[in-house]
């Protein structure tokens, strides 16, 4: 890995620069997709291996390949080359920019995090080549982040316009990504297992890169392949609980209370026959990627620590949380003493209060810079492990002992930018966004603390 896309200012100036930049890569080199699918999918002649379960390819008639997510070039690359001799077709959604030549299979290039009519045409895409699947066939599906907003199809004569102002909504209300995936299965005709559902007889193997806290298969790309547990009463309950029931749109609130009322079919539940045998495999996560992480930065002389891959709550709170846990090193040498190294992983939200720009990494950041300001060898990086956070260029931002003196000297208060939810203004003139272009994976979001 190019380790040069790991630079800012702050980070360039740091003593112990080169560590850092070894430090970020190794997580990111943990969540590579491609070395994921090998270490869960290998081939022994005919007989290719899935975790714990073998699939003899001489008695399949043949293997299609499809799914969505931003890392769905670099898997499907590697799915493709083990079973090249088999594959009868393949169609996976992708984010703008995520996509390259994969022999056999056709790439779909779609928006993210709003869905376009690109990705329900590549969605309906996908339905149609199911339809090819027999029960002597195969259907190795590949999910990975962003796989809710690229697979889509609104159920019921609903308008991709509609949905995407749904999405607005929950994302400017700071939902979680479980509260808006509740709501995107039952607006759907491919998410919360009716993947699974278009794909039975076929035997079904699902791939999947996590970027969603603790794994929940039903939510990971709103589970398209997996039974879902939620309800059209439970997707009712959030539009109430963030007092956005009136702003949603008529057509989506009515498709809600028929199938409250049982007018509408639920979600496929567990037990039922499209969803039994089926295989899902999470190949690699945000503890993965936090683990691979710390065992670089003991290699490197670092006392570490995993916080925690739970981490939830608004970003600003979050920034000033690990703040605190810095000063605490910093100061009195708990949890670990200097040097130390100690990665948090999870996802936190952002409620707009401005019009401004970023993300929530962002914010996680200029939410620290007050808390770390004096504190002398300290460091906090905050990473969004697709390498783009929010509607950004930016995969996060650096904050140092220094960064709260920098923005005055600048004429810039980091209050004020939190105020406007600005913080991509508040780090583009101290030239601390990290900056990395599309990873092409995703598992979730990472902050590293470094105190030296």
């Amino acid at each position: 890995m190019d380790l040069s896309q790991f630079t800012t200012r702050s980070l360039q100036t740091y003593p112990k620069v080169d560590s850092v930049r070894r430090i970020l890569a190794a997580a990111l080199v943990a969540a590579e997709p491609a070395a994921a699918v090998r270490r869960c999918m290998q081939r022994q002649g005919d007989r290719l291996a899935v975790a714990d379960r073998v699939y003899d390819l001489n008695r399949l008639r043949g293997v299609f390949i499809v799914g969505a997510g931003k890392a769905g070039y670099p898997m499907a690359s590697e799915a493709a080359r083990l079973v090249a001799d088999k594959l009868r077709g393949g169609i996976l959604v992708v984010k703008e920019s995520h996509a390259g030549e994969v022999p056999g299979i056709t790439l779909r290039q779609a928006r993210h995090p709003l869905p376009d009519e690109r990705g329900v045409r590549a969605t309906h895409e996908i339905i149609d080549l199911l339809r090819e699947a027999g029960e002597d066939d195969l259907v190795i599906c590949l999910i990975s982040g962003g796989g809710s907003a690229l697979l889509t199809a609104p159920t019921n004569g609903l308008a991709l316009e509609e949905l995407q102002e749904l999405t607005r909504l929950l994302l400017a209300c700071g939902a979680n990504i479980g509260e808006m995936n509740t709501l995107r299965k039952h607006l759907d005709e491919i998410k919360g297992g009716r993947l699974a559902r278009h794909a039975y007889p076929a035997r079904l193997v699902t791939l999947i890169l996590s970027d969603v806290i603790g794994d929940p298969l039903d939510a990971i790309a709103s589970g398209p392949t997996v039974a879902d547990p939620t309800t059209y009463q439970d997707a009712l309950q959030i539009l109430e609980r963030y007092g956005i029931r009136e702003r949603t749109p008529p057509a989506i609130l009515t498709h809600l209370l028929r199938g409250q009322a049982g007018e509408v079919p639920e979600t496929p539940k567990s037990g039922e026959p499209d969803l039994e045998g089926s295989q899902n495999v999470v190949i690699a996560n945000n503890l993965s990627a936090a683990e691979a992480a710390l065992e670089q930065a003991w290699k490197d002389g670092f006392n570490t620590l995993l916080l925690s891959t739970t981490l939830q709550g608004e970003a600003r709170q979050v920034g000033r949380y690990l703040a605190a846990v810095t000063r605490q090193v910093a100061e009195y040498g708990q949890p670990i003493p200097r040097p130390a190294c100690l990665v948090a992983g999870g996802e936190t939200t952002v409620t707009l209060r401005g019009n401004g720009l970023g993300g929530r990494n962002q914010e996680v950041a200029l939410g620290a810079v007050a808390g770390l300001d004096g504190l002398e060898g300290t460091l906090l990086v905050t990473l969004a492990t697709d390498g783009g956070d929010g509607p950004t260029d930016a995969a996060g931002a650096v904050v140092t002992s220094e960064t709260l003196q920098r923005a005055r000297q600048a004429g810039i208060d980091p209050q004020d930018f939190l105020r406007r939810n600005d913080a991509y203004h508040f780090f583009e003139p101290l030239g601390d966004l990290l900056i990395t272009g599309p990873t092409l994976t995703n598992v979730n979001d990472l902050a590293f603390i470094f105190v030296t």
